[in-house]
């Protein structure tokens, strides 16, 4: 693959040039090798990755690439297969590292009352596993994902990092809260990110529309919705076979049975945060 350096003790390098050579990784460091040497950069001071952002013709010139943040460096990283290096990356930064986690920390909107418990992460090419204490195993998948957030806050009586994504669990919007260290719940947000980038919300809604996401967000049964917002049997399906075309519900049967996709729960919720 090839690899360009584009921070370099703290500034900017004028001059971005792209290097071909050999891209190792290991469950302990990432190995840049070329015929004048190598690079290693250990995992344990990677404090953030990134996919691909545009900043001059130069970086245009590679298709895909990965952005790692090492102390003050960051380095470009242009692999030939990018997805498969992409999930490895990701994976031997978080795989099997013990987090705090709250789960659902909120379900259909409501707040719930869940404590923080241990747990470890296990990666997978398109999902964030959970493996609890309690014995609850709790899976994210990326593409499901509608929001992430991220703050510090209060875990286990100290302020840390976390990490709160929003995705389904049997048909239900939940949240699930994640705590860690600082670099792997950066790390951690930047991978979830990647399925809340194929879900934004910039989508202008009725407010017919938007009641019955609401509805829909809250958990009342698409059968219930006419009766729980006061409309018309018809105008309930209408809006449904709009919200349908736009990517935001998809069809379960032919007929007034439908659930919320990623996207249409981020509208949701940003509607609900409104009221």
């Amino acid at each position: 693959g090839k690899f360009a350096t584009v921070v370099k003790d703290g500034h900017k390098v004028p001059d971005i040039q792209w290097i071909s050579g050999r891209i190792l990784l290991s469950t302990k460091r990432l190995l840049l090798v070329t015929n004048e040497g190598k690079r290693t950069i250990p995992l344990a001071k990677i404090q953030s990755i990134k996919g691909r952002q545009d900043v001059n013709q130069t970086l245009a010139q590679v298709s895909s690439y990965v952005s790692v943040q090492s102390g003050v460096d960051v380095t470009l990283v242009s692999p030939k297969d990018h997805e498969a290096f992409e999930t490895q990356l990701y994976s031997a930064v978080l795989d099997r590292q013990v987090i705090f986690a709250k789960h659902p920390a909120v379900k259909g909107g409501v707040v719930q009352d869940t404590g923080w418990e241990k747990g470890r992460l296990t990666i997978d090419e398109d999902e964030v596993a959970l493996a609890l204490g309690s014995g609850q195993f709790v899976e994210i998948e990326i593409d499901d994902v509608g929001t992430v957030d991220e703050h510090v806050g209060a875990v286990e009586g100290d302020e840390r990092p976390i990490v709160e994504a929003e995705h389904t669990v049997e048909g239900t919007a939940v949240q699930t809260h994640i705590s860690g260290i600082r670099r792997h719940m950066s790390v951690l947000a930047s991978l979830l990110r990647k399925g809340e980038q194929q879900n934004t919300t910039d989508v202008e809604l009725s407010d017919a529309e938007s009641e019955v996401l609401m509805a829909l967000y809250s958990g009342v049964s698409p059968f219930q919705i006419p009766e729980f917002v006061g409309m018309d049997v018809d105008r309930v399906e209408e809006i449904y076979d709009q919200l349908v075309e736009q990517g935001i519900l998809e069809r379960i049967r032919t007929r007034r049975d439908v659930s919320l996709k990623a996207r249409g729960r981020s509208i949701a919720s940003d509607a609900m945060g409104e009221e």
